[in-house]
C-alpha cells in the first residue's frame, strides 16, 4: 500500500473513535489484518504521528496496545514492525487457548445469568448478520468473554482475553478467504451457549474445547498451505 492509500484509508476511518489513541489502534490494526501492512513493515512513530495528525504519545500507546495483541513486535536499534504471521505462532495461540478458555467457561458457567446466555445469543445473531470481517472478529471476542465473565479469576480473563485477541488475526485472515468455516463456528457457539443454559458444563466445555482446536488446526493447515505456496 502506498503513502497515499494509508492515508485515504486513515482518514475514512477518523470519525468512528472517541480518542485518537483508539483511532490510531484500530485504524493500524484493520492495515495489519488486512495486509495492507505486511509483516516485517517499520512503524516509525514520527511518520505515523504525521500521518494521523497527532503527536507521538497517542502512537506509542496504540502501538504499545498492538503488541498486547501480538500484532507489532518491538526490537532494540529497530522500534516497532509489523508482526510477521506464521503457522508455528498460530499453532501456539490454539494451545494456550486450549488450555485457558475451558478452564474460564468452567468456572464462570454455573454462574452465568439467563441475561448472559441472552447477550451471548444477541451477539451470535449480530455474527450472523455481519457482513465484516473486523465486525465479526469483535463481535466473537465480545461472543467468548460473555461466557466467560462470571469466571471471577481476573488475571485467567486478562490472559484469555489477550490470547482471544492474538488469535483474531489468524480467524480473520482464515475466515475471509474461507466463509463456511464461519458458518460451522456459529453453530458451535450456538451449542455452546444452548449446553451452559441446560446446565450441563461438562458438555459446554467439551464443545468449546472442539470449537478451539479444530479451527486452530483449520488455521494452520492454511498458513502452512501459504507458506509453503
Amino acid at each position: 500500500m502506498s503513502t497515499a492509500e494509508f492515508a485515504a484509508v486513515v482518514e475514512a476511518s477518523r470519525p468512528r473513535f472517541r480518542t485518537v489513541v483508539e483511532f490510531v489502534e484500530e485504524a493500524l490494526r484493520q492495515a495489519i489484518l488486512s495486509g495492507a501492512l505486511a509483516g516485517g513493515t517499520p512503524l516509525r512513530q514520527e511518520e505515523l504521528a504525521t500521518t494521523f495528525r497527532t503527536s507521538r504519545m497517542p502512537v506509542r500507546e496504540a502501538l504499545r496496545r498492538l503488541e498486547a495483541q501480538a500484532l507489532v513486535d518491538f526490537y532494540p536499534h529497530r522500534g516497532a514492525v509489523v508482526a510477521e504471521i506464521s503457522a508455528a505462532e498460530a499453532a501456539d495461540n490454539t494451545a494456550i487457548r486450549a488450555a485457558l478458555e475451558p478452564m474460564a467457561l468452567k468456572l464462570s458457567a454455573p454462574r452465568l445469568t439467563a441475561g448472559d446466555l441472552d447477550a451471548a445469543e444477541a451477539l451470535c445473531a449480530a455474527m450472523d448478520g455481519g457482513g465484516d470481517i473486523a465486525e465479526v472478529g469483535a463481535l466473537n471476542r465480545q461472543f467468548h468473554m460473555t461466557l466467560y465473565a462470571r469466571a471471577d479469576r481476573p488475571r485467567l480473563l486478562a490472559l484469555t482475553e489477550s490470547h482471544l485477541a492474538s488469535a483474531d488475526r489468524f480467524i480473520r485472515f482464515h475466515y475471509a478467504h474461507h466463509e463456511r468455516q464461519r458458518r460451522i463456528s456459529q453453530d458451535e457457539h450456538r451449542a455452546m451457549v444452548a449446553a451452559c443454559r441446560a446446565g450441563d458444563v461438562t458438555g459446554a466445555c467439551a464443545v468449546l474445547t472442539a470449537h478451539i482446536e479444530e479451527a486452530g488446526a483449520r488455521h494452520l493447515a492454511f498458513l502452512e498451505t501459504r507458506t509453503l505456496g
